[in-house]
This record gives C-alpha cells, structure tokens and sequence, in this order.
C-alpha cells in the first residue's frame, strides 16, 4: 500500500510553455509524454549535451558549497552552468541541490561527514546500535540541513522560474536509508538475525518518502515551475542482499516510491546487482533502468546483450556514450524502449537516423 500523502501528477504547467535555456522544452515534453505513455514520435528519446558557443559551463559547486555556502551564490552558478550549455533533443536544464549521497540518512539522524581529501566528498555516519531503541525512524523536520534544503529549494524555485527545471533530491531512501543509520555491515547481519525487526524498520524508512517528497515538492512549488523529466530512485544496497532479499523488503519500497513520483529511472549499481535482473524487469513504476557498470568495467556500449535481454523482457534502458556509441547502440535496440543520453565538443545539429 501506499503511505498517505498527496501524489502529485509528474508533469507541470512549465512543460507547456518553452524555457529561456530550453526554447523548445514544449516539443521535448510532447516526446516524453509519448515515451512514458508506451508510444514513440517520428524518432527515440535523445538527450544531448553541449557547450553553448565558446565559452565553457562554469564548474559546478559541489556538495561542501551547497551545505556552507550562501544559498543564493550556489543557485546561481547552476544557472550560470545551464545558461552556457546547449540541451538538444529531450535533454532539459535541471538544477540539482543534494548534499551528499546519504542526505536523507542525515535528517533522520546520522551525522555528516567529509574526506580531508576531497571537498566533494562526504557521507553519514551511522548512528543505529540498538534497533529497539532507534525505532520508529523519523524526519526530523527541524533539522538544520533538512530546513536549509527545503529553503534552497524555495529560493532556486524564485531564481529559476521560466529557465529550468528543478530536479529532486539524491533519494537515497528505502534500505539505503537503513544501511546509513545502521552501517552496511551490521546490517547485512541484521537481515539474517532479526529480520522482522527490519520489517518494522523498513515501514518506517517507507513512511519517510513520501513526506520528504511532499515537502520538496511544496517547498519548490513545483506544480509552478516543474521538475525534471524523470526522478532518479535507486538502492545500492541491493548488491549486498538476495534475490529472496529484495524481493520482501527492497522491490516493494521501490514500487511505493514510483507510484508516489510518477516518472521513474532506477540507477542500477554494478555488477552485483545484476541478479536482481528479472526482479527489476517485472517491477511496477520503474520506466527505464539505467546501469552503472562501474569504474574500469567498460561503458554502455559494451553491455548490449544485458540490455536487449532487458528489452525482451518489456523494460526500457537508460544508455550513455559519445555520440557514435549511442549511434551503434541504436542499430541495436528497440528506440520506444530506450534513453539515449551523449555529449557533444561543440554544438551540433541532430540528424534523423
């Protein structure tokens, strides 16, 4: 069942009407209407990216700048970041405000930490010794980062209006969000050892997205200025855990979360993630799967036997490579089942396949 809070449609009034960095956003929604209703135009989905004319996209602020930094200085450089990019085809101009990859674990509770190596780089620190006395997990609505989110979401909403879209936050939720208050580990132990305890965890790391979605997309007022096309779900912890697993406590959040969301791409982490393959194929909500192979194991390009097994299966991918990888891979899968995303030096002009 789906927790009570409001489901909000996925599309917006801003998908009508064209934007300053996107002047054609109206013709790019008409496609990914299509696409997400099971149909295809005159072409597939293609994202391309370039730098707009000679001057290279700012650099964008990172996790460091978007927690310490002045709000209004951090929202701007995206836009400035957007305004020097070329977004072809279906690719549109989002801003993204995530703090780190385990934001959500830190409004429940645990505490953020940074690598003296690098300023981008941080993560919680797990805070769960003893279930008994952590539970029920909750959002904490008063935490510090937690109000500043929502108040930069407030304020990008003001800044970006009419030029871009927002994009949601990294929504590292369901058992990812019990991995970062527990630590991996020990809860990979727990799975094993009190796995009712974790059934009542997990109702409560369910019950945690949907107001944390509600209040994003309030404090965004996104039914004004809109999202972007697709919400990124995910759960790297999968790779850790069974079939059997997933199948009781990771694919029914993961559903509950897509029919809150609407548009859905799932990231897929790496190759121990893949025997979740057929679960994931006959999953309800997740539109598109897009799998990470990891550093050093090849790009998309090299996976096209994994992808049209999932296309066999009726499930559409999310693909990235240069602009003649995706050509190659298109020679090779079904266009109204696919994303394709690429990269271009210099702006250019697309052509029909």
């Amino acid at each position: 069942m789906v927790h009570s809070m409001a489901i909000h449609p996925p599309n917006s009034k801003t998908f009508d009407q064209p934007l300053e960095f996107k002047p054609d956003m109206p013709e790019a929604a008409r496609r990914w209407d299509a696409w997400f209703a099971g149909e295809i135009l005159d072409r597939p989905i293609v994202c391309v990216t370039s730098p707009r004319g000679e001057r290279p996209p700012q650099p964008l602020r990172g996790y460091r700048e978007r927690v310490f930094d002045d709000m209004d200085e951090v929202i701007v450089n995206q836009v400035q970041a957007a305004a020097a990019t070329h977004y072809a085809g279906e690719a549109t101009p989002g801003i993204n405000l995530s703090f780190g990859p385990d934001e959500v674990a830190v409004f429940c509770g645990a505490e953020l930490a940074w690598s003296e190596d690098s300023g981008d780089t941080n993560w919680s620190l797990p805070c769960v010794g003893d279930w008994e006395a952590a539970l029920p997990i909750r959002l904490d609505e008063a935490h510090p980062l937690y109000r500043r989110m929502l108040a930069m979401y407030s304020r990008a909403a003001d800044l970006v209006e009419g030029k871009m879209l927002l994009g949601s936050p990294d929504l590292h939720t369901n058992m990812d969000l019990l991995a970062a208050l527990r630590g991996p580990q020990r809860l990979c132990a727990d799975l094993l050892d009190c796995p009712e305890t974790i059934d009542r965890a997990m109702g409560d790391a369910r019950a945690v997205f949907p107001r944390l979605w509600d209040a994003f997309w309030q404090a965004g007022r996104i039914s004004d200025v809109g999202y972007a096309p697709t919400t990124t779900l995910q759960c790297d912890f999968s790779c850790m855990v069974s079939p059997a697993m997933n199948r009781r406590w990771i694919m029914p959040a993961l559903e509950e979360e897509a029919a809150i969301c609407g548009h859905v791409t799932y990231h897929w982490d790496g190759p121990g993630a893949l025997v979740h393959t057929d679960d994931l194929c006959a999953s309800k909500g997740l539109a598109a799967l897009d799998y990470v192979p990891g550093a050093g194991r090849g790009s998309h390009v090299d996976y096209l036997d994994l992808f049209k097994r999932i296309q066999a299966k009726g499930k559409a991918v999310s693909v990235w490579g240069s602009v003649d990888e995706v050509k190659a891979m298109h020679r090779e899968l079904r266009p109204e089942l696919t994303i394709y995303h690429s990269w271009a030096g210099a702006r250019r002009k697309l052509t029909r396949w």
